[in-house]
Order: structure tokens, then C-alpha cells, then sequence
């Protein structure tokens, strides 16, 4: 295993793709516990051989279809007119389009990308630092993969045999909280005028419509959930339901996508389908030689440490997964440690739920710092900045981020109370 650290590091070291420091590094794992190199395939056929997997592409082209119909525009517009009229309106604005936004995209590089384009490069026109829109840009974005749907969940569901619907309703209240601690770093910010005013305006005619844009938006979450909650539909036939409902609002309701755009959709679509598929197969690998290399014996020595006192262990899982995450893509992380994690957390008395929203929220947090943050970078070339200016602007949300994950970890019911309300 220790070989195996080494080339992965050596590999992240030298700007190698993830997906290959990742399989790479495993086969050397092989080779060092002197196990047969054919593996490697047989493994990367069994990471993809999951049925829970087949969501995920149908919910990346649902958000992808609504996304190219225009709908972005129309989300910002609404959490605009909803802000209005205080200090700091337009920041709060970008967090509440994340949250409008995670319903459809369940991803934060789609969020970033998205509503980076226009926050980031509006916002200094109405008197902020552009540093500072690029924080709240990246800050409010890993809301995306919390509220349903969400990828990273259905990778998750896919490794521990867990309800898809039960980590999407689950997501809601830590979603939730995250935008509500945003605000609360903004509103503080904000005092005494030190954050703009926004002057947005709209006609009594354009409010209606912008209220049933956002209402029939957040229809697709909801269908998703009651439809799955209700028998209606299975949760990987749901990705199926979103895409036809997606089509159906962009088509025909806001006809603001023709057909050359959904094929342009697709093609993107089967793109970060593939690009997340490979990852998770890789990670299978490296995944499986630590499972034989005995990992499990160390992981429930550490465990032994904090035997009756799930909290502690709870908090000292965030900060290891705070460092990993600065390094590794949350659905590798995911594939690579929960498998290991699972027996220890159940034979402490750990509610599933929340061990799931803890893991989920603590990765994606890396998405928005250095040196793996896929966030940040996109936000800096949106922003034209280097990394430094925009990572000091990010550090309160980060650090408020980081307080709703203790949170959850000292108030299990947070996680669990929404599912086990609606079940």
C-alpha cells in the first residue's frame, strides 16, 4: 500500500489526470502484494457494473437541457427580485440562484461555470470586488451536489447499497443550512453599507412569469421525490422522468432550445458521464488493493480511539476528509474510504444518514480549495485572477461552511429527520 501512496502522489505531483493517477498507482499496488495485473481490468468492469449508476447520466443531461433552454437567466432574475433593496442584495442573490440552480444541475462545476459568467462578471459592475464575486460564486456552488439531484449522491448510493431517495431527501436540510450560513456571512459583511444595493427592476408582467419559471424549475426536484416516494417510479427511472420533464419545459413551455442544442447536450452529457464513470472505476481499483492490503484493520484501530464517543470520531473523520478532499475528486473519495468507513461507523451506533451528509458536504468542500479545486480554478479564469486573491475572499464562507458540518455532526436529526418524516 505504501508503494501504492507513493506513485499516486508522485502522479498528482506531475499533473497526471486523476483518472490515471488513480489506476496507475492501483496496478502498482498489485504488483507490490504480488496479485495477478488482471485484475485491473476485471475491476474496473465491476465499478461500473452498478444499476444504481445508470441515474446519474440522465440526471447530468436533464440539468444540461435545462441549462442550454435558458433557464439559468431566468433562476438569477427571480433571486434577484427576491433580494432587492438591501446591502448586499446581488450576493444574496448568487447564493439563492446556487440553491434554485442545485435542483436542476447536481453538480458545482456546473453551478460555477454557469452562474459564474454572470455574477462574476456583473457583480463589479455594481461596485464589488471582483475577488469577492468570485467567492460567493464559489462558495454558494457546492450547494449543488446537496440539494437533490445530486451525482455525488448517487455515487454514494451506488457504494453503500443505500437508498438513492434517502440521501436526496436527506440533502435538503444541510442544502438548506449551507445557503442560510452564506447569507449569514453576508448579511455581516454587508453592515453599515459596506456591500452594494441592487437596483433591479422588473414589470408587474415580467413578475408572474418569472415566479412560474422558478416555480416549474423546482417542479423537477419535487417530482423526483414525491414520484419515487409515492412508487410511482424507481430512482434511477426518475433520471429517466427528469429528462423528458426537462425537454417538456424547455421545449415547449420556454421554447428557448432547439435541436441542435439538445444535441450538443448530449454529446456533453455522455462527456462528464464517461470523465466520472472512468474515475469511479479507477478508484475501484485502488479501492480493492487497500481492502486486500488490510486497511480495514487500521481503519477500526483508529475507530477503537474514539469507542463510545461517535461525535469525536465524527469530527476527527471531518478534518481527514477536509485533507483529503484538497486532493482528491469527491467521487474517488467516495469509492476509495466509505467502503472501509461503513463496518466502524455501524458498530458505533452512527445513523447512516448522517455519516452520508458529513462525508458528502466535508469532499465537496475541497472542490473550493487548492490544490484539486476544480471550482476555484474555474472560477479564476472566469475572474481573470490568479488563486490567492479569490482563495482570502472565500475563507469565511469556507470556515461558516465548515460550522454546518459540525452541526450536523452534533445533531444527528438534522440528516435524518426529513427522510424518516416523509417515509
Amino acid at each position: 500500500m505504501i508503494v501504492m501512496a507513493v506513485v499516486f502522489v508522485l502522479m498528482l505531483l506531475i499533473g497526471v489526470p486523476i483518472v490515471f493517477a488513480l489506476g496507475i498507482a492501483g496496478a502498482f499496488g498489485l504488483w507490490a502484494l504480488d496479485l495477478s495485473l488482471i485484475t485491473v481490468p476485471t475491476r474496473l468492469f465491476t465499478g461500473m457494473d452498478n444499476f444504481v449508476l445508470l441515474a446519474a447520466p440522465f440526471y447530468i443531461l436533464a440539468g444540461e437541457i435545462m441549462n442550454r433552454g435558458g433557464i439559468t437567466s431566468r433562476l438569477i432574475r427571480l433571486a434577484g427580485l427576491l433580494t432587492r433593496g438591501v446591502p448586499g442584495a446581488t450576493a444574496y442573490a448568487n447564493v439563492s440562484s446556487s440553491v434554485l440552480f442545485a435542483g436542476i444541475s447536481g453538480a458545482a462545476v456546473a453551478d460555477t461555470a454557469a452562474l459564474g459568467q454572470i455574477f462574476i462578471k456583473g457583480m463589479p459592475e455594481e461596485g464589488y470586488d471582483k475577488h469577492y464575486a468570485a467567492a460567493v460564486t464559489i462558495a454558494s456552488s457546492i450547494i449543488g451536489p446537496i440539494i437533490p439531484p445530486s451525482v455525488i449522491m448517487i455515487i454514494y448510493a451506488s457504494v453503500t447499497r443505500q437508498s438513492v431517495i434517502d440521501l436526496f431527501v436527506a440533502g435538503i436540510v444541510p442544502g438548506l443550512m449551507m445557503a442560510g450560513a452564506m447569507w449569514a456571512v453576508i448579511w455581516f459583511q454587508a453592515r453599515g453599507g459596506r456591500l452594494p444595493r441592487s437596483d433591479a427592476r422588473v414589470s408587474r408582467g415580467e413578475l408572474g412569469t418569472l415566479v412560474r419559471d422558478g416555480l416549474l424549475v423546482m417542479g423537477l426536484p419535487a417530482l423526483i421525490v414525491f414520484g419515487t416516494l409515492s412508487g410511482v417510479f424507481t430512482a434511477t427511472e426518475a433520471g429517466g422522468v427528469a429528462v423528458l420533464y426537462a425537454l417538456a419545459i424547455s421545449y415547449l413551455v420556454f421554447r428557448s432550445i432547439d435541436l441542435p442544442s439538445i444535441w450538443n447536450a448530449l454529446k456533453r452529457s455522455a462527456r462528464i458521464t464517461a470523465t466520472i464513470y472512468l474515475i469511479i472505476a479507477a478508484a475501484t481499483v485502488m479501492s480493492y488493493v487497500l481492502t486486500v492490503g488490510g486497511i480495514a484493520t487500521w481503519v477500526n484501530a483508529f475507530a477503537e480511539f474514539f469507542q463510545g464517543s461517535p461525535v469525536l470520531f465524527l469530527l476527527a473523520l471531518m478534518a481527514i476528509l477536509l485533507l483529503v478532499g484538497t486532493f482528491l475528486e469527491p467521487g474517488a473519495a467516495i469509492v476509495l474510504i466509505v467502503p472501509m468507513l461503513m463496518p466502524a461507523t455501524m458498530s458505533m451506533g452512527v445513523d447512516p444518514l448522517q455519516l452520508a451528509m458529513v462525508v458528502i458536504l466535508t469532499l465537496t468542500l475541497g472542490l473550493i480549495t487548492p490544490p484539486v479545486g476544480v471550482c476555484l480554478f474555474v472560477a479564476c479564469r472566469i475572474a481573470e485572477s490568479p488563486v490567492l486573491p479569490i482563495l482570502r475572499a472565500v475563507l469565511p464562507f469556507l470556515l461558516a461552511e465548515i460550522a454546518v458540518v459540525i452541526l450536523l455532526i452534533l445533531v444527528p436529526e438534522l440528516s435524518s429527520f426529513l427522510p424518516g418524516l416523509l417515509r
